[in-house]
């Protein structure tokens, strides 16, 4: 059934994911802080605008939010002209954005004052799985709150899975991105060892690729790897904030991450090295760099 949404944030992931909402059916008002991107939206996929957040937010079933931390977070949400001040009882916000747990909780219960549901349902897939609607999304809500909303969320995503209540959405993006940095790491250190030893680096991705090895990253990544392309992808920038909050959390629940905190110092010397755009396999650059100087 066609429901009445709001969309705030247009970035790389929140423009397409808005679009593909849009083209299921839903009437589509659509938030972004530079009010440029909403209009190029709009010009693409029609539905309509907002001045602010809360008009956005403004007699929608749902509200979707994806931006790029926990004071734009805030900023969107919770400020005077912020989203949950324009809710609905009844309505739901999803917050897409990668965030601490922390904030996810604050949210839920500020939309519980106001008699309305939320999901942190951070996702995974990047800018290409956005595109394609193949995202994956880990969600952390009431399950009554997640079977509403799952239905429109299918709309951009190839899987959704409830990991627990409030909070338990962002916990296990975390995990994610702990398990990615690792993956990466491990790769660019295979190939770079492949390369010092004299092998065809795509022989040997072709071999491996087949076997127990094989990853996400390898597939997707070792072509522009070899080809020391970094200028797409998840940028560096990005996982540097994910990853802070991962060590964060670490700090607080007595997690031992000492290969993700080692990784988070390699993404600091590329970023200082002016690659803070570059997608996160530039960690390969960095070991040929390292092995010329």
């Amino acid at each position: 059934m066609s429901k009445r949404l709001a969309f705030i944030g247009l970035g790389v992931m929140g423009f397409p994911m808005a679009g593909h909402l849009q083209r299921a059916g839903h009437q589509v008002t659509v938030y972004n802080r530079t009010a440029s991107r909403a209009g190029d939206w709009y010009q693409q996929f029609g539905g309509e605008t907002a001045a602010t957040p809360a008009e956005a937010a403004d007699g929608a079933d749902m509200v979707f939010c994806c931006v790029g931390n926990d004071d734009d977070l805030r900023s969107v949400t919770l400020a005077g002209d912020g989203a949950i001040n324009g809710l609905r009882h009844g309505a739901i916000l999803v917050d897409h954005t990668t965030a601490s747990a922390a904030i996810a909780r604050e949210l839920a219960a500020a939309c519980s004052q106001r008699g309305a549901g939320f999901i942190d349902a951070p996702v995974s897939g990047g800018q290409q799985g956005a595109e394609n609607g193949q995202l994956t999304i880990m969600c952390g809500a009431q399950d009554r709150v997640f079977s509403r909303a799952r239905p429109v969320m299918e709309s951009y995503a190839k899987a959704i899975t409830l990991m627990g209540g409030p909070g338990a959405g962002q916990l296990t993006k975390m995990v994610n991105q702990i398990c990615v940095a690792g993956v990466l790491q491990g790769l660019a250190e295979g190939m770079a060892f492949a390369e010092k030893a004299g092998l065809d680096l795509q022989t040997v991705i072709d071999a491996i690729s087949q076997g127990a090895a094989s990853s996400w990253q390898m597939v997707n990544r070792h072509k522009t790897m070899i080809a020391d392309d970094y200028e797409h992808g998840f940028a560096i920038d990005w996982m540097r904030k994910d990853l802070d909050i991962c060590l964060a959390e670490a700090e607080r629940n007595g997690a031992d991450l000492a290969v993700t905190r080692q990784i988070n110092r390699f993404y600091a010397e590329i970023q200082a090295q002016g690659g803070g755009r570059w997608d996160t396999s530039a960690l390969f650059r960095r070991l040929r760099e390292t092995d010329t100087d």
